[in-house]
């Protein structure tokens, strides 16, 4: 699915700036460590493989960290198009029961059949007033989409 055909697409807002900020600061920690190996004696032998080695390590652990920015969530005729940290999956509306945020949670969920239920990172706690808006846009599609799902809460 993409943007020009889905009815709404929600990313997280603050998470991504931590992210970014982690990753700079891990792989420059981990580079500065690295050239600094060599300063001084402390009884260890450091070679040039070893500087590089950690500082390679600091930007892995960079990217790693930049996952966290990757979430978004997209909503249109297909159903939802979910994208997590690794994974990417669409979810047709056949299989959505309802969309929830439970409390405490740090992310919403779409629940499926059988208890089951995918997170939404991309709809995150931090994000507050953005969160509930996209929360209650989700919702005004899934009544559209499947107007029996809302029922069921509607009762309860």
């Amino acid at each position: 699915m993409t943007a020009h055909d889905c009815d709404l697409e929600v990313k997280p807002h603050l998470t991504p700036y931590f992210a970014y900020g982690a990753a700079v600061l891990i792989a420059a920690a981990h580079i500065a460590v690295g050239l600094l190996l060599k300063v001084g004696t402390s009884g260890v032998i450091f070679r040039t493989a070893d500087q590089i080695a950690i500082g390679l390590l600091g930007v892995i652990l960079g990217c790693v960290v930049l996952l966290f920015a990757r979430p978004r969530l997209r909503v249109g005729p297909d159903g939802l198009s979910v994208r997590n940290l690794l994974a990417y999956r669409l979810i047709p509306w056949s299989d959505v029961v309802d969309v929830s945020f439970p409390p405490g949670a740090r992310w919403a969920r779409v629940d499926l059949y059988d208890d089951e239920y995918i997170p939404l990172m991309a709809i995150q706690s931090v994000d507050k007033e953005r969160a509930v808006d996209a929360m209650d846009r989700l919702r005004i599609l899934v009544t559209q989409y499947r107007p029996e799902v809302n029922r069921r809460s509607a009762t309860s």
